[in-house]
């Protein structure tokens, strides 16, 4: 099964789609900007969750992609 077919990411595995460090990951879900799910004591960050975040940062850059220069 491919990760994109996958809906629950180990936080390593977070870490190396986000290209962000653990610190950052932690950071972001103790803020609530990145929710996860906890199952015994793994901690896991769900795709939908993954595809949130990079909408939110998206959307907090100012970047927008659909207008023309």
């Amino acid at each position: 099964m491919g990760a994109l077919n996958r809906q629950l990411f180990k936080v390593t595995e977070a870490m190396e789609m986000l290209a962000m460090s653990r610190t950052v990951i932690y950071e972001q879900m103790r803020n609530g900007r990145l929710r996860y799910v906890k199952q015994g004591r793994a901690t896991l960050i769900t795709a939908t969750a993954i595809r949130t975040y990079v909408d939110l940062l998206e959307n907090e850059s100012g970047v927008r992609y659909d207008q023309t220069a």
